[in-house]
């Protein structure tokens, strides 16, 4: 092989992955500078003050709010979609007929934006336009239904139409697991008498266990970073009791001008994400001892 033919393919990936490096954790950096600037409309590298931005972002009753949403968002929309997905994996999984037309039923919201997903499901739970009226018109003058504009309540909206959107995500990884175990395991299990279900309890779920951290990493990268779901839906309101981190960053970014204080809040959504990415990339990629 000439030299020529060793370089060429370096030559070629350089550019994108120089221009990568510098767009991923380039920006990475300058967020992490920002956050200890006392930038405000505009970056301000002249006045450093250290950690306070992050002094005034724990501070703040709304960046708190936003953790409470996150946690209470992640656990719900990441346990819900899994748990769906799950069941309706299984239930394809039995070799049913028009198993791709409800395949591709499941999957369409995955097809959709978030922006599309809020807006819908807006109509939708709006006590005035959505499901409330409907039931009205249909005679139940007693059915209420006004999760979106109940301050307590407002975020669980979010996990709805979160869940409505990525179920047949879940269920399209957990699908292809099922399809990749030997159905010579499940015969042998019903042949020592086991039923349907002990099967897939005992045998088939503990072996999709790279699956099953394969979806939660995905779903819940997903979740730290949900922005456009919130504002489509609820704007994070009422007031902000539907705040997540993501929309926290943008107001006090690009409405309330705050520059640092968002830089802080989005530097610790990076290190959100990095605690869960982290772990798993390093009980993915480490080598075993007897695999040496």
């Amino acid at each position: 092989m000439s030299s020529l033919e060793r370089v060429l393919p370096k030559l070629v990936v350089a550019p994108g992955f120089v221009l990568g490096f510098a767009f991923i954790y380039g920006l990475m950096i300058w967020n992490g500078v920002l956050s200890v600037t006392n930038s405000r409309m505009l970056p301000n590298y002249d006045e450093f003050v250290g950690l306070e931005q992050y002094v005034r972002l724990w501070d703040m009753e709304r960046w708190h709010v936003a953790l409470q949403n996150l946690v209470l968002f992640s656990l719900l929309y990441v346990g819900g979609s899994m748990l769906l997905g799950l069941l309706l994996a299984v239930f394809l999984d039995q070799k049913i007929r028009g198993e791709g037309v409800l395949r591709t039923i499941y999957l369409y919201p995955m097809a959709l934006s978030f922006i599309v997903t809020g807006t819908a499901w807006k109509w939708i739970l709006n006590p005035s336009l959505g499901l409330e009226k409907l039931m009205h018109d249909l005679g139940w003058t007693s059915f209420g239904f006004d999760w979106l504009v109940q301050s307590d309540t407002a975020i669980y909206c979010v996990v709805i139409a979160g869940i409505w959107q990525s179920t047949g995500f879940a269920m399209a990884l957990f699908l292809a697991g099922l399809r990749g175990i030997d159905d010579n395991i499940i015969k042998a299990a019903q042949i020592d008498g086991a039923s349907l279900p002990r099967i897939y309890w005992r045998i088939i779920l503990p072996m999709l266990r790279p699956v099953v951290f394969s979806t939660i990493l995905v779903l819940s990268h997903l979740a730290i970073k949900a922005f456009d779901l919130v504002m489509a839906l609820t704007a994070g309101g009422p007031g902000y009791a539907s705040d997540l981190p993501a929309t926290f960053m943008y107001t006090m970014s690009f409405t309330r001008g705050q520059i640092g204080l968002g830089a802080a809040s989005a530097t610790m959504m990076l290190a959100t994400v990095a605690a869960i990415v982290v772990p798993y990339l390093y009980s993915e990629l480490r080598t075993k001892p007897h695999e040496r």
